[in-house]
């Protein structure tokens, strides 16, 4: 198997194994076990929780002491137990510290990927910002795939009676529900990715601190300067409130079209049986706009492609606002889903280039971890404990009901905003030969 193809599986099992639960939890936790508004905010600010700390750590890991690929593939197959325990757990608490346990395996494995990925096709000499877009989309893809097979197998109101007669043998087996499915296709996945990721190139840590350094630089700290880089601040600054913007998405994106269910006309409507596919179509555009992200970066720079992710942004929440299961309000939905890709990709891949393209080798694993930190770390905080607040506090009615057409409103307010402030604050010349030699 060659390098390209196996770093294409690579991509394509790190997100199944995300992809199988994470757009899926706002329904299993609102729906299913009845969780409130704020504990499910609890329960998802566990990404963010993990992301804080545990990408720039591991990341510093990686750069010192231990072969990325190694530890990469000791995550995964750490995560996947934790999924195998977390479905089985029906305590919103018990769930919380579980759930935080594998996403503290699960997070790092994110930049991680990057870095090891990076660092063998630099190191097969290819070039990284034309080779890496066609690869990451492999990544998508298995993003979506196994949200069909959530959607098939792992849901109550799947379209498929086939897939709910095999589902339910699969939860017979295990032992539980069918909605516990997702946690089992995810743990089974994430431990084959684990053992998979031994057999991969080497990718030993750098050691390029020498003996005399100081103790900050044997840490790897020094990613944390960056911090006092006007430039690279604002980015990671901005970085977090995007990553906020993201999880609104990942929390509510789902659970917004099972709702519909509750209003009698829309309740067996495609919107409602098939949410997951349809909010597939979100990642399903990602393959389209990954590919066109080296044109857009060569030709217009980080900033603009960045702006251009955060107005995209207003436009995803903005059509979910006026969205509904017929005529012109199921085209929002579905333009809501195909804008989604921009405004993802844009932002995510292009801020890995960047730091790529941007800080030194010594300490290029642990930026990239503290890029993680910022977006699913911080971001997610944010993203999950405010919106929990708000849409607890004033977006619920009094039978309980969710007030969806206002909170995408408010959300796409948000994405204005920041984009406005992005800029004006953020100054960064674009050199496109700067982009092109990525240098390890």
């Amino acid at each position: 198997m060659n390098l390209k193809l196996r770093l294409t599986v690579l991509s394509f099992l790190q997100f199944f194994v995300w992809g199988a639960w994470l757009t899926t939890l706002g329904t299993y936790g609102f729906a299913y076990k009845q969780w409130s508004g704020a504990e499910f905010g609890a329960v998802f600010s566990t990404l963010g929780i993990a992301s804080i700390f545990m990408p720039a750590l591991m990341g510093i890991v990686a750069d010192k002491w231990i072969n990325a690929e190694k530890l990469y593939g000791s995550l995964h197959i750490l995560y996947g137990v934790s999924l195998f325990l977390l479905a089985t757990t029906d305590d919103p608490t018990t769930f919380f510290w579980i759930l935080l346990v594998g996403m503290c395996f699960y997070m790092p494995t994110l930049s991680l990927s990057n870095s090891v990925s990076y660092k063998l096709l630099k190191d097969s000499h290819y070039d990284v910002v034309k080779v890496f877009p066609p690869i990451r989309v492999w990544g998508t893809i298995g993003f979506i795939a196994a949200m069909w097979v959530t959607n098939i197998f792992s849901d109550e109101q799947s379209f498929s009676e086939y897939g709910k007669i095999v589902g339910t043998k699969i939860a017979e087996f295990f032992g539980n529900s069918l909605n516990a499915n997702q946690f089992y296709f995810a743990g089974i996945i994430a431990i084959i990715l684990g053992i998979f990721a031994f057999f991969l190139p080497k990718c030993p840590p750098p050691k390029l601190i020498s003996k005399d350094a100081t103790l900050t630089q044997k840490l790897g700290l020094d990613a944390f300067k960056l911090f006092g880089e006007r430039k690279m601040a604002l980015f990671f600054c901005f970085s977090m409130f995007l990553g906020a913007a993201l999880q609104l998405t990942n929390m509510y994106g789902d659970t917004f079209l099972k709702d519909f269910g509750n209003v009698v006309e829309y309740k067996n409507s495609a919107v409602v049986q098939y949410s997951t596919m349809i909010i597939s179509i979100s990642q399903i555009s990602e393959t389209l706009f990954i590919l066109a992200i080296p044109f857009f970066l060569y030709k217009f720079g980080i900033k603009k492609v960045m702006l251009i992710s955060m107005v995209a942004w207003v436009l995803r929440f903005a059509f979910f606002s006026f969205g509904e299961p017929q005529g012109f309000g199921l085209m929002l939905i579905i333009f809501s889903n195909i804008i989604y890709g921009m405004a993802f990709d844009f932002f995510n891949i292009s801020g890995s280039l960047f730091v790529e393209t941007t800080t030194d080798s010594k300490i290029r694993s642990s930026a990239q971890g503290l890029f993680m930190m910022m977006t699913n770390g911080f971001g997610a905080i944010l993203g999950s404990s405010v919106s929990g607040w708000l849409i607890s506090s004033y977006f619920t009615n009094n039978v309980g009901n969710k007030m969806w057409p206002e909170i995408w409103l408010v959300f796409a307010g948000y994405a204005l905003v920041i984009a406005v402030m992005f800029a004006i604050l953020f100054k960064h010349k674009h050199n496109p030969e700067v982009v092109a030699e990525v240098k390890h």
